[in-house]
C-alpha cells in the first residue's frame, strides 16, 4: 500500500481486487499499541528524573531542595522542572496515542472496512511499482521518526531516549499498518515493506546518534500528470483517482523520493549559504499496474492490456533548499519551514533514464 495514504485525509478509490484486515485483530493491534506507548511514557518519566539528577554535581544536589532539579527545553533553551518535564511527556503521550489513533480508525473506514478479511498470511511484493512504493515506506518512516523525536526532545526527556523513542516511532507506526495488511486475502505482510520501513527510521537514527543532527534528509515531490492517452487516463482514474488530491499522493508515475544532502554540514570551513543542499532523486514512469500494465476486473477478466507502454526507472540529481538551515526568530515561521523540509523544492534537474541524460525545466 502507499504509504503516503498513511498521513493524509483523502478519500481512497480502491481498486476491486484489494481486501482488508481483520478488524478485531484492528482492534487488539490499537490496544497493544496503547500499552507500548503508555509504557514508554512512565518508562521516559522514571527515567528523566534520574537521568537529569545524574547530570549534577553532588555538591550541587546536596544544597538543592526536592524539586528544584532543572534540565533545559533544547529548543528554548529555557530550564525546565522533573515536574514540567512530565508534564510535557504526558502532552506528548496524548498527542501520538490521539493522533496515531486518528489516523487508523480513518484508514479502517476508508479502505479496509468494506473488504472481505482473511488469515493472516505473508505477500512478496518486492517487485511491484518499480520499487517506488518502498522508497515511499522508506520516507515515511523517516518523517515520522523525525517528527516524533522533535516532539520527545521537546518534552525535555534525556536527549538519547527521545532519539530512540523518535527513531523507533517510525517503524512502530509504518509496521503496524503491516500487520494489518497481513490479514488482507490479496495483500499480505510485505516483508520488503517492514525492510524499508526499517531502513526509514535508521537512516534517522544513525544520523542522529553520528552527527545529532540529519546533514542528509528523506524528501518527497510529486505533480499532477495528464496522460494524452485516453486509456492511460481512463486507467490512472481507477487505479490513482481522479482528484487533484488523491493523483498527488497515489501516481506512483509522478513521485519522486529525494536523498538531499546539506554541503555546509560536510564542508563547515567553507563559503557554502548554510541552506545550499545536493539531492539525488528515483522515480519511475510507464506503471499502470503493480508488476505489468494490465488490469482485471473482479473475475479475472482482462479489461486493461497495455504492455506496449515501456516502464522505466529514472534517477535525477539536483540543487535543494534545507529549510532548517533558515534562521528565523518566529516559532511560527520556525515550525513552517520544519515541515516544508520535509518537500524537495522546485529546481530544475537533470534526469537519467533509458540511458540517456535530459534536463527537466523545473522538476516538482
Amino acid at each position: 500500500m502507499n504509504p503516503i495514504l498513511h498521513c493524509f485525509p483523502i478519500k481512497i478509490v480502491k481498486p476491486v481486487e484489494q481486501t482488508g484486515p481483520n478488524y478485531v485483530f484492528y482492534r487488539w493491534m490499537l490496544s497493544i499499541f496503547f500499552s507500548i506507548t503508555i509504557c514508554a511514557t512512565v518508562t521516559a518519566q522514571d527515567s528523566t528524573s534520574v537521568a537529569f539528577y545524574d547530570t549534577i554535581p553532588y555538591a550541587v544536589k546536596d544544597s538543592l531542595p526536592a524539586g528544584q532539579l532543572k534540565t533545559t527545553d533544547s529548543s528554548t533553551k529555557k530550564t525546565l522542572t522533573p515536574e514540567q518535564v512530565k508534564k510535557r511527556v504526558k502532552i506528548v503521550t496524548a498527542a501520538n496515542i490521539v493522533g496515531y489513533t486518528a489516523i487508523l480508525v480513518y484508514l479502517n473506514q476508508a479502505w479496509y472496512a468494506d473488504y472481505p478479511r482473511g488469515n493472516f498470511h505473508f505477500f512478496d511484493d518486492s517487485g511491484e511499482w518499480l520499487q517506488v512504493d518502498k522508497v515511499g515506506h522508506m520516507f515515511g518512516a523517516y518523517i515520522e521518526s523525525r517528527a516524533s523525536y522533535e516532539l520527545w526532545k521537546w518534552s525535555g526527556i534525556d536527549h538519547k531516549k527521545a532519539i530512540w523513542l523518535g527513531g523507533l516511532s517510525g517503524v512502530a507506526y509504518q509496521s503496524i499498518i503491516e500487520i494489518l495488511d497481513g490479514f488482507s486475502e490479496e495483500w499480505g505482510f510485505s516483508w520488503a515493506d517492514f525492510g524499508a520501513n526499517v531502513a526509514g527510521s535508521a537512516i534517522f537514527l544513525g544520523q542522529q546518534f553520528g552527527w545529532d543532527e540529519q546533514r542528509i534528509k528523506i524528501k518527497f515531490s510529486s505533480h499532477i500528470t495528464n496522460y494524452s492517452d485516453p486509456e492511460l487516463q481512463k486507467r490512472a482514474d481507477e487505479i490513482f483517482g481522479s482528484s487533484a488530491a488523491q493523483r498527488y499522493i497515489k501516481d506512483y508515475n509522478a513521485q519522486t523520493y529525494w536523498a538531499s544532502v546539506n554541503l555546509k554540514s560536510f564542508l563547515p570551513k567553507s563559503n557554502l549559504p548554510p541552506w545550499l543542499s545536493v539531492a539525488v532523486g528515483y522515480g519511475a514512469d510507464g506503471m499502470f499496474g503493480a508488476n505489468e500494465n494490465i488490469g482485471y476486473d473482479g473475475e479475472g477478466n482482462v479489461t486493461f492490456d497495455r504492455k506496449d507502454v515501456k516502464r522505466y526507472r529514472q534517477w535525477y540529481l539536483a540543487p535543494d533548499v534545507d529549510f532548517t538551515k533558515i534562521k528565523t526568530n518566529s516559532k511560527a515561521v520556525r515550525f513552517l519551514l520544519t515541515v516544508l523540509s520535509a518537500f524537495k523544492f522546485p529546481t530544475p534537474s537533470l534526469e537519467f533514464s533509458n540511458g540517456k541524460f535530459k534536463v527537466v525545466a523545473m522538476h516538482f
